[in-house]
């Protein structure tokens, strides 16, 4: 049987880059590692370039050590964060406004120095330019002020500009390179087309998604209208982000994991693919990474997708995912979040179980979801230390 974690090789090159720091070049003499089923990895391609060290790992090149970096860097545990918020109690104001964008997400890189450095900026962003109004009130979290449930308040959605609606987005992920050079990679993030239209069918956060999949199982026509526009827009944002400096871009299905594996195939699936498509079409050497909360189910057909990366949850053993999804995916994940209110020989413990599961080939580690509220700073220095001094 070939090993999961054989070598794929990626005949794509990336766009030229500038320099990286001495992290992405270190000459250090890597170790083989074997796989959680007890076979050799291959030997990868050696990279040559000086690219982040992310962008060569996604690639399946020979890296040192696995990238590492946090989805939710900032916010929920940053006291520099809160300290902003105190200043600006506005999300939507925090996120709109291009100086504390680049402010907000360089929080993190300038304290631990991850190789990812995201965009400050929310999955629903977008909507105001689509023609639908939302706020996030603090305590309660997104609210859609005029929730869409039949098929007149879907055509009344437009499709998303970016260049016209969002036009601080793209000065702050310029600025975000210009900032962090190549000594990390810059990700965009959107929100996925049936996640997005939870949201706006719900009218904001639910819990048992009666809505919307009243509307999928009683109007199926007006809900694929709703995610066909939202597919267009998305698709479009991906580009206009990595037009305007995003390495890489994560796409958010935090609620696919809501339906049926057979309900994903009709409502999710089809519009992911599409969005790859789309994006592939015009920028083929742009990463695509996706992630669903809870996806352990649907594993198989999230890599359907086309993505380059599948980001797992902490509900997933790293092994088995590698097994399932198979060598020429790149994995990211999926340490537990709730590990860094552990002791420091504990988080250690984790990672080094998530490396040694993941292989040497294509794994970016990070969490298996986002930081969850109170995790102490010196426990996430930790983590990033730890990280950073693993060698293949």
């Amino acid at each position: 049987m070939a090993s999961m974690c054989s070598s794929v090789s990626n005949s794509s090159p990336f766009l030229a880059s500038k320099p990286s720091s001495s992290s992405c070049r270190s000459k250090s003499k890597l170790s083989t590692i074997r796989c959680a089923i007890g076979e050799i990895i291959s030997e990868a391609k050696v990279s040559s370039s000086t690219e982040p060290l992310l962008l060569s790992a996604v690639k399946g090149e020979k890296v040192e050590r696995p990238p590492v970096w946090l989805m939710r860097q900032a916010g929920r545990y940053m006291k520099s964060y809160q300290l902003i918020c105190e200043k600006y109690p506005s999300f939507r104001e925090r996120s709109e406004n291009v100086d504390l964008v680049v402010e907000i997400s360089l929080q993190p890189w300038k304290v631990f120095k991850p190789d990812g450095v995201i965009l400050f900026s929310d999955i629903l962003t977008p909507l105001p330019g689509m023609n639908i109004p939302f706020d996030i009130v603090k305590g309660k979290g997104p609210i859609i002020y005029d929730p869409l449930r039949t098929a007149e308040d879907v055509s009344k959605v437009r499709e998303f500009v970016p260049e016209e609606f969002v036009p601080y987005v793209g000065e702050a992920l310029t600025t975000l390179r210009a900032e962090v050079k190549n000594e990390a990679a810059v990700l965009g993030f959107v929100g996925a087309p049936f996640t997005l239209a939870s949201y706006v069918v719900e009218g904001g956060s639910s819990k048992h998604f009666s809505k919307i999949k009243r509307m999928a199982f009683s109007q199926p026509e007006v809900l694929h209208a709703l995610l066909q526009k939202f597919m267009t827009s998305m698709a479009q944002y991906i580009k206009y982000q990595a037009d305007h400096g995003a390495q890489a871009v994560q796409i958010f299905d935090s609620w696919a994991t809501e339906l049926s594996p057979a309900d994903f195939e009709e409502f999710s699936l089809p519009y992911l693919k599409q969005i790859v498509d789309s994006v592939k079409s015009t920028h083929p050497n742009l990463p695509l990474i996706l992630y669903a909360s809870g996806s352990g189910g649907l594993l198989e057909r999230l890599s359907l997708t086309g993505v380059d990366v599948v980001s797992l949850d902490w509900t997933v053993d790293m092994a088995e995912g590698r097994r399932r999804l198979g060598a020429d995916v790149a994995v990211q994940g999926n340490v537990d979040p709730g590990v860094l209110f552990g002791s420091k020989d504990f988080i250690t413990k984790r990672i080094n179980d998530t490396v040694n599961k993941a292989g040497n080939h294509k794994h970016i580690l990070n969490l298996g979801h986002g930081i969850v509220v109170g995790t102490p700073e010196e426990n996430v220095a930790h983590f990033f230390e730890v990280a950073k001094g693993i060698r293949y």
